[in-house]
């Protein structure tokens, strides 16, 4: 079980991370903390790795909510969230720094716990502000690539030969998974009516393989499969009253983004903005869907244990307007990704299984003039397992001063993205230096997350 809350004050803790900001870029190759496995191939067999994707950039300012920082109030007067005072509409007080968004509340528990931490301020090298670019980007592990490249999750897989090591649920062909090992992706939804799955009597018959076991939801698609429609019902019932809502707010996106201004203060072309919003969550289900993913992604994984990486995604999170505080559009969005962490925590709370959730980038310190926020570079990324050094925060974090902001408008990258699944890899598959480098080629080895995760 990972350590309990350090006692040393948030400030000298901060001193110190600080102090060893020139260790930060140690390439993966050198070998510092571990060798190259045997043969050079990771097992994969160590425990099991969740990744879950918010598509659109979801703002971490206000799910983790820095409330002792002035600033925070001062550049948010109308979508901060109330410091905690143990009212039904404040944050929740994880510690001296920062607080939980109280629709977050359920995962609470998993901090105290000490198996919830995250890295308030990490995300790609550099910023970049377009959906596209920065998500591709993410999902190959090569910043400023644009060009074709197999996924990073795909590049683990690779690691071992045999069955297929990873399964995608939702999305109909993510980045992420793309490559040339082997993998498992049921769709659903409208991805899965868009490529006609359940109508491929092999991949039909690969579902019925997969949800083989004894439980409820294998028994409610076996029974279902005998039709193409009463499948994907069986799959999608859920999400079809969500489809309607999130088409009815991309009907209603021209107006909402009338006066949506670009990062120079001029007026945004109403329709390139739509677009944008639209396609920010890049095919994935909203956070509604989540849950239900999350329960099939358990189930899948469960019947097949040479699973062992998933993959998840949830749109929905491009809060340019009317995002809201404790309450509203955001707040509903956060309260059913709670949900969805909690499915996918009692089907992975194995000794090294690790949920890690991430977002392509952040959002604006300051709120803009229609009460929402645009798009911004640094961002938090969550961690949950038993492995992981949780009930604190990791890494670098030096608040919301103008002068601590990139380009004075959005919390800083301290730490490249890479640089925190380098260590959830080698935490949970043992993977050594030479594969770490090829799965993510050009980052580096961070010292300051060193704590992150817990030894085996």
């Amino acid at each position: 079980m990972p350590s309990n809350p350090p006692s040393e004050p948030d400030h000298l803790r901060r001193r110190s991370l600080l102090g060893l900001g020139v260790l930060s870029a140690l390439p993966l190759s050198t070998g510092v903390w571990a060798q190259p496995l045997p043969g050079g191939t990771a097992a994969l067999d160590g425990g099991r790795l969740v990744v879950v994707f918010l598509r659109g950039a979801y703002d971490g300012l206000s799910a983790l909510v820095p409330y002792a920082d002035r600033d925070y109030h001062a550049l948010r007067p109308n979508i901060a969230i109330a410091a905690p005072d143990g009212g039904t509409q404040t944050a929740l007080r994880l510690d001296n720094t920062f607080a939980l968004h109280p629709a977050l509340g359920p995962l609470l528990p998993l901090w105290q716990q000490g198996v919830f931490g995250f890295v308030p301020a990490a995300g790609l090298p550099a910023p970049n502000r377009s959906h596209f670019d920065a998500q591709y980007q993410m999902e190959i592990a090569q910043p400023g690539k644009t060009s074709s490249a197999p996924g990073w999750l795909n590049q683990v897989a690779s690691l071992r030969t045999g069955p297929a090591a990873a399964l995608g649920v939702g999305e109909a062909n993510p980045a992420i998974l793309s490559g040339p090992a082997a993998v498992k992706l049921i769709p659903r939804g409208q991805a899965a009516a868009r490529t006609g799955v359940l109508a491929n009597d092999k991949m039909r018959q690969a579902l019925l393989d997969l949800y083989a076991g004894d439980d409820n939801i294998s028994q409610a698609f076996r029974q279902g499969a005998g039709s193409r429609l009463q499948s994907a019902q069986e799959l999608s019932a859920e999400k079809a009253a969500a489809d309607g809502r999130r088409n009815a707010l991309a009907a209603e996106g021209p107006r909402m983004m009338d006066r949506q201004l670009d990062r120079d203060g001029t007026p945004a072309s109403t329709q390139a903005q739509t677009a944008q919003m639209l396609a920010a969550s890049n095919g994935a289900p909203d956070p509604v869907g989540l849950q239900l993913d999350a329960q099939h992604l358990g189930t899948l994984m469960r019947n097949d244990r040479s699973l062992r990486l998933g993959f998840l995604s949830a749109g929905g999170w491009d809060t340019h307007a009317n995002q809201g505080a404790a309450t509203g559009q955001l707040a509903n969005n956060l309260g059913n990704l709670a949900r969805g962490i909690l499915q996918l925590r009692q089907d992975f709370s194995g000794a090294g299984d690790v949920i890690v959730v991430l977002s392509e980038f952040g959002r604006t310190s300051a709120e803009n003039g229609t009460r929402g926020t645009d798009h911004g570079f640094g961002n938090a990324m969550w961690l949950i397992g038993n492995r992981v050094n949780g009930g604190r925060w990791h890494g670098q974090w030096t608040g919301l001063a103008r002068g601590n902001l990139n380009e004075g408008r959005d919390l800083p990258a301290h730490h490249d993205y890479r640089a925190v699944l380098a260590q959830v890899l080698r935490s949970t598959f043992a993977i050594g230096d030479t594969q770490l480098a090829s799965v993510l080629p050009g980052a580096g080895w961070d010292r300051r997350l060193d704590g992150l995760m817990a030894k085996a």
